[in-house]
């Protein structure tokens, strides 16, 4: 199995680069990891050559992996922690997808960022002799056999964080002996549920794992008490009922557009997923009839009212707010009174976390189930999930014409994350 594995993992770029010409995206996984493994040696030679020879800091690294951007702030917690109380280690920070790389490769906490290397032998054998990492930490289900099994034979400390499992993986398949194997090299998994600790078990794998919960609930909460405050959204939503929907996409878009009109009080801030100008362009063109404006446009605008105290009718007349930059969809949520996570009609729903935190109620699309997260807030009755127009409508109309129930709902999802917090502290007493 480890040779076909070997035989894919080696013509796979020859496949993504021919995709690449018709994909952005594509393009930029490729591009990426042009001449990799040789920045990795040049830049672990600067930063070493920058006053720590090394001999000196061998041994002091830690090499985390995240997938993308929803791995990056479940390791984020971790990353922040070693930062803070054991400043002598570097960090090492790898991505696999373009969407996790590019926001994040100007990361201040860690000293490298970089792509993952196509997970050849030869690549995990080349990355693990430049960086010789102590602790290697992967994120919730992105593994790399090679890079595994590398970091294993180096003698360093392996660990899966904020893991969860279930049984339709190839884990748990009779021909799934060849990722098991990759379990069984890890010094610890950290589990977010207890389902996943039982089906570890039925595959003999149980004196590794411990049931810590997930790292992105100490996250959001750490986001929630230093969340910025936001003159613009403050000034467009005064007085009314605010509708947030973060990452959303044109399905979502749609339902929201239909529903908005049988509202005339609501105002509706939204973040779309991506913010190109094409993507903008349809945003703009689904919400044109309840007026549109861009973030990026009612900024200054406000920022002069203040300055001059003369209201400006922008912010009044338009009932649509688009969130054309990224960075702060997580702070957006605290002046929601209802939210909306985007992505439920296509792969997958995104964050639901950032807007439960501030406790208020949150709907989404049908597709939600892979997300522990999303079931255990529609349990707890904080959240819905919709699969039309009409649904959406009839939640929303309940919540804008009853306010108890508006906070019963938004209390429940608050409380959801409240459980749920100390996963960080139960990781680290556990490496450390």
């Amino acid at each position: 199995m480890s040779l076909l594995y070997n035989i894919g993992i080696s013509v796979a770029p020859a496949f993504i680069k021919i995709a690449g010409m018709f994909n952005p995206k594509l393009k930029l996984f490729c591009d990426g990891r042009k001449g990799l493994i040789q920045k990795m040696q040049q830049g672990y030679t600067q930063k070493c050559d920058g006053g720590t020879s090394k001999t000196d800091a061998s041994g002091k690294v830690i090499w985390f992996h995240c997938s993308s951007v929803g791995e990056f702030e479940q390791a984020r917690p971790i990353i922040e922690w070693y930062k803070n109380n054991r400043p002598s280690y570097r960090i090492l920070l790898t991505f696999f997808s373009p969407s996790g790389y590019e926001l994040r490769k100007n990361y201040v906490l860690a000293d490298w960022v970089y792509y993952l290397p196509m997970d050849t032998p030869a690549n995990a054998k080349k990355l693990i002799e430049i960086f010789r990492p102590a602790k290697v930490i992967f994120t919730k289900y992105d593994l790399w056999y090679n890079f595994i099994a590398e970091a294993r034979r180096s003698g360093a400390e392996l660990y899966l964080i904020s893991a969860i499992f279930r049984k339709e993986q190839a884990f748990f398949k009779w021909y799934g002996g060849f990722f098991r194997k990759m379990l069984r090299s890890f010094t610890k998994i950290f589990v977010q549920d207890e389902q996943s600790v039982e089906l570890l078990k039925k595959i003999n794998i149980s004196g590794n794992v411990c049931l810590s919960g997930d790292t992105r609930f100490d996250r959001v909460h750490k986001i929630a008490l230093t969340a910025k405050d936001f003159p613009v959204i403050e000034k467009f939503t005064e007085g009314a009922f605010t509708l947030v929907a973060g990452s959303t996409w044109l399905p979502d878009e749609e339902i929201i557009a239909e529903v908005l009109k049988n509202f005339s009080k609501v105002k509706l801030v939204i973040a779309p997923h991506e913010i190109g100008e094409e993507r903008l362009e349809k945003v703009s063109k689904v919400f044109e009839s309840y007026g549109v404006v861009m973030y990026s446009e009612l900024a200054p605008i406000v920022e002069q009212e203040m300055i001059s105290e003369s209201p400006h009718p922008v912010a009044k007349d338009k009932r649509v707010l688009v969130i054309d930059c990224i960075g702060i969809l997580s702070s957006l949520y605290k002046y929601a009174d209802f939210s909306y996570i985007g992505g439920g009609f296509g792969v997958g729903i995104h964050n639901t976390l950032e807007a439960a935190v501030y406790g208020c109620p949150i709907a989404f699309g049908p597709n939600y189930k892979r997300f522990k997260e999303a079931v255990d807030l529609i349990k707890a009755d904080g959240a819905i999930s919709v699969s039309n127009a009409s649904e959406f409508y009839q939640i929303l109309d309940n919540c804008v014409k009853d306010k108890e129930l508006r906070e019963y709902k938004g209390k429940a999802c608050g409380s959801y994350v409240e459980r749920n917090l100390g996963a960080t502290e139960k990781i680290i007493s556990r490496i450390e």
